[in-house]
């Protein structure tokens, strides 16, 4: 008999399981391309996915295999090929060495120096250990400066050896064509490079300064300025130094006028004056760059060219009694320019640091020129006319076309079709008003009250709606900020005046106290002692009734008493649910009782342990046994 392979069992109906987690039943794949040629493949996996026995090795092909040796079959291994040749101008192509040095140069043919000190740069080139030697150009030097030695390789001895990177460091000296150089630093990549090839760097050592440029930075002597004014000086010692400051001119007074912002540029050189116009994008003004050209602008004019027209004025010093200078500029202060006045609100830092040397003035803030927007006005509203609701009136005033109040649709939502129920009466001095009664509804969705009047036959007063639904407003409330009746109002005792009329609560429905009850932070310690005292009233009169019905039936103490008596028997019996099917086999009309006689021969027939003391109560009883609260 042939047995079934994963379980043991033999191959039959019945015996065998299908594997649930096997989902592909297709055939492998045993053809194959490489290199656009097919090759085949000989399966691995069967049906299902289940390893194939068949191809592997048996343990004694595997011990043969590893007690031979391949060198034997197949020879010596072949070595790996050398890596790739990489030559030296590929890899160390725009690599550099970079050392910062300088040279002694003597000056024989002059009285005031003897020698000078010459700073240059020494490069070298990796890829071809070629060297050149840059010196700064120094504006004004008179020296011929830039490349004082071509990029070549640079011989180190008499034997023709040449100079490799191995023999620069820092804090030595290098003789290049009979100039001594003396390297003192070097950059950060060079020492990097230096260190990862094993060699130790000195110490950096300080850039040699040349005593002549030291000497000329010192002024050559001290002396007193005329009383006239050098303009000569002026030009040399302020050239191109110019004093920078942020105006405005603010012409908003005026029709149509506004608030514009000004770059004003004082020239030390001359003592002009330039005014920029500042454009922003989309201002809706031609970008012409200058409101006045540079010029010199007078401040004091004679008595006779106030008078001549200013347009066609040729101003010079006879017209100018006093010119505009440096210390008319100052933050904070207006400036009248060409009939406009320009206040200025800030400079630039060059400007401060000026001010402060020349004039000893340290302060000067920036001020800021931003105006404020006024605050909104209040809208007030008008008075309410008393139609409809507050906030359905003010909407009229907030847009042309009215919309209606925002809901709260949350609210909505969450208290959709819970309506809170109060009984009332009117409190009047009319008799035929006190025996009316009134259904307060509070819908909790929309915090409107609704008042209905039951109907009463022959009272002569037509009942039904009193008062749709509306939002009624507390009596001492305003008009501007109106205060509406909520659920914290309406209970037992409470006073509610609706348009003038004083209702007074008397009481609520079950949803009500089921709602206050769960709610109970919402109200107050008065209202919750109401209804509390309201419920007691109501369970009073339940409770007399149902002790004078006990004491009139003496049975049904009796019959307790024996209910009570079974139980405490039953507690430890096992068989509960068979007791439970044969007293509702017995029940045919669902009651829930049974006859005397038949509640103890069910007992008998199931064995229930039962006392002759039980037996001879039953013969006294009157009533029959609940059965459900037996079992």
């Amino acid at each position: 008999m042939v047995s079934n392979p994963v379980h043991g069992l033999p191959l039959l109906p019945g015996t065998s399981f299908k594997d649930s987690t096997k989902t592909a039943f297709h055939r492998s794949q045993t053809l194959g391309y490489r290199n656009g040629y097919a090759i085949v493949r000989r399966p691995t996996v069967g049906i299902g996915g289940d390893r194939l026995q068949f191809n592997q090795l048996s343990q004694a092909v595997l011990d043969e295999l590893a007690s031979k040796a391949p060198v034997l079959t197949y020879g010596q291994p072949k070595q790996a090929p050398p890596a790739d040749f990489i030559p030296a101008h590929v890899a160390f192509d725009k690599k550099v060495l970079k050392f910062d040095a300088y040279f002694q140069e003597d000056v024989p043919m002059s009285t005031e120096e003897q020698y000078r000190i010459r700073q240059v740069n020494i490069y070298y080139y990796l890829e071809d250990d070629s060297m050149s030697v840059i010196e700064p150009v120094v504006e004004n030097s008179g020296i011929p400066q830039g490349k004082l030695i071509k990029r070549q390789r640079l011989a180190k001895n008499d034997r023709g050896d040449h100079y490799h990177w191995k023999d620069l460091n820092r804090g030595i000296n290098i003789t290049i064509y009979g100039k001594t150089f003396r390297v003192v630093d070097c950059d950060q990549f060079t020492q990097v490079f230096l260190e990862s090839q094993g060699i130790e760097l000195n110490p950096p050592e300080k850039m040699a300064l040349d005593p002549y440029t030291e000497l000329r930075k010192q002024p050559l002597r001290k002396y007193v300025t005329p009383s006239d004014f050098d303009q000569l000086k002026q030009f040399l010692t302020f050239d191109k130094q110019v004093l920078r400051f942020y105006a405005i001119w603010d012409d908003t007074d005026s029709m149509y006028g506004e608030c514009r912002t000004y770059i004003i540029h004082y020239y030390l050189m001359d003592d002009t004056v330039e005014i920029r116009e500042v454009h922003e994008r989309n201002d809706g003004r031609d970008p012409f760059p200058l409101l006045m050209n540079r010029q010199r602008m007078p401040k004091v004019l004679v008595e006779n060219a106030k008078n001549f027209p200013q347009c066609v004025l040729e101003i010079s010093d006879q017209e100018v009694l006093e010119w505009y200078t440096a210390k008319d500029f100052i933050v904070g202060k207006s400036l009248t320019v060409l009939g406009r006045t320009f206040f200025i609100y800030d400079c630039d830092p060059f400007t401060r640091r000026y001010y402060k040397e020349k004039f000893g003035i340290t302060d000067l803030p920036r001020i800021d020129v931003n105006k404020q927007e006024p605050p909104p006005v209040k809208q007030e509203l008008p008075p309410y006319n008393g139609f409809g609701l507050v906030e359905d009136s003010a909407q009229n005033c907030f847009a042309l076309i009215p919309k209606a109040p925002k809901k709260d649709v949350i609210k909505m939502l969450v208290n959709d079709n819970k309506v809170l129920r109060y009984l009332a009466a009117l409190e009047s001095p009319i008799p035929e008003d006190k025996d009316r009664r009134f259904v307060f509804s509070y819908f909790l969705a929309t915090d409107m009250i609704s008042i209905f009047e039951p109907p009463v036959r022959n009272s002569g007063i037509i009942g039904g709606k009193y008062l749709g639904r509306t939002k009624v407003v507390k009596p001492y409330s305003t008009v501007d900020n109106p205060i509406y009746y909520g659920p914290s109002d309406f209970f037992i005792g409470a006073v509610i005046e609706v348009f003038g009329h004083r209702f007074i609560i008397l009481d609520t429905d079950e949803y009500v106290l089921k709602y206050m009850e769960s709610n109970a932070a919402q109200y107050s310690p008065e209202a919750l002692a109401s209804v509390q005292k309201h419920v007691r009233k109501l369970e009073a009169p339940a409770s007399e009734s149902e002790s004078k019905q006990t004491e009139k039936d003496p049975g049904v103490q009796e019959l307790e008493a024996l209910i009570d008596t079974v139980q405490n028997q039953l507690k430890d019996h096992s068989c509960k649910d068979n007791i439970r099917e044969a007293f509702q086999i017995y029940d045919k009309e669902a009651s829930g009782y049974v006859d005397r006689d038949m509640f103890f021969k069910i007992c008998e027939s199931l064995n229930v342990p039962v006392d002759d003391s039980l037996v001879k109560e039953r013969q006294g009883l009157t009533l029959l046994p609940d059965w459900n609260a037996v079992v």
